[in-house]
C-alpha cells in the first residue's frame, strides 16, 4: 500500500513539474497559445534586411508588440509587407512612423515606432504609411571603399 501511494505522489509531482516547464517555456519564448490581447497593423518597407518574425516592436524603448509576419508584396512594387501585432492597450495614431533599427553595431533588428500627432487612431487591419527601411551597412561600406559615396 505504501509503495502504491508513493508512486502516485511521484507521478503527480512529475506532472506538475512538466506543466510548470511548459508554462515557463511559453512565457519566456513570448508565445501566445490562445490569441492574446493584440490588434494587427501592416507596414511596407523597401528593405527589411535582417528583420525576423518575432522581433520586438518598440516605442521609446518599451516593447509594445511583435513582428507577426514578413512577406513580399508584389502589388506595392515588390516591397516587404510587415504585419505587426500591437498590444491592445497601445493606441497608434495614423501618422505614426515605423523604422527598422539595429541594437548596437551587429545586434538584432527591431521595429521602432515614432508616435505622430494626429487625432485619428489606427485600428485592427490598419496600415502604417510612413516607414524607414534598414540601413545596409555592406553596400554603404562598399560605396565608401570604392569612392562612390555622395
Amino acid at each position: 500500500m505504501k509503495k502504491a501511494s508513493l508512486e502516485v505522489y511521484v507521478g503527480i509531482f512529475v506532472l506538475v513539474g512538466i506543466a510548470c516547464l511548459a508554462y515557463l517555456s511559453i512565457k519566456l519564448g513570448k508565445m501566445e497559445l490562445i490569441g492574446g490581447d493584440f490588434y494587427g497593423v501592416q507596414a511596407n518597407f523597401d528593405s527589411v534586411s535582417g528583420l525576423r518574425e518575432g522581433a520586438s516592436v518598440e516605442i521609446a524603448g518599451v516593447e509594445v508588440g511583435r513582428v507577426d509576419r514578413i512577406a513580399l508584396d508584389p502589388q506595392a512594387g515588390y516591397t516587404a509587407r510587415v504585419s505587426l501585432k500591437i498590444n491592445a492597450g497601445v493606441a497608434l495614431q495614423d501618422d505614426v512612423i515605423a523604422a527598422v533599427r539595429t541594437r548596437g553595431i551587429i545586434g538584432d533588428k527591431y521595429i521602432q515606432l515614432k508616435p505622430g500627432g494626429s487625432d485619428r487612431i489606427l485600428h485592427d487591419g490598419g496600415r502604417i504609411r510612413d516607414t524607414e527601411s534598414s540601413i545596409d551597412f555592406e553596400s554603404l561600406l562598399s560605396k565608401y571603399i570604392h569612392g562612390t559615396v555622395d
